[in-house]
Order: structure tokens, then sequence, then C-alpha cells
């Protein structure tokens, strides 16, 4: 995970880990290292988590 990564336990909007997905493209300028690739897939996980747990409540 990078430096900018919560800790475990901490909970961030669908949004926010959407704008560091975001932030990580740009970075790599659309061709991701394996190390950046790792990062985003656990973005994405998270992210999806964030959206789970938007729509859960809002049932």
């Amino acid at each position: 995970m990078s430096p900018d990564s919560p800790p475990l336990g901490s909970v961030r909007s669908a949004a926010e880990v959407n704008e560091h997905i975001r932030a990580l493209w740009l970075r790599a300028g659309g061709s991701l290292s394996a190390q950046e690739r790792a990062e985003y897939e656990l973005l994405v996980v998270e992210w999806a988590a964030a959206i789970r747990g938007h729509v859960v409540k809002a049932a």
C-alpha cells in the first residue's frame, strides 16, 4: 500500500477513494507499473467496499 493509504480499519468515502484512483492514473500517465497496479487493485477493492457500505446504509 502507498504511504497515503489509511490504516486498516479506517473508512474513506467512495468519492475520496475515487479521487485517489484518478490521481494514481494521472501520476502514472495512463500506464501503471507493477507497484502502481497493486496499489490500484487495493484502491478498487476499497472503493467497492465503500460503495457497498453506502448502499446498505441507504437501504
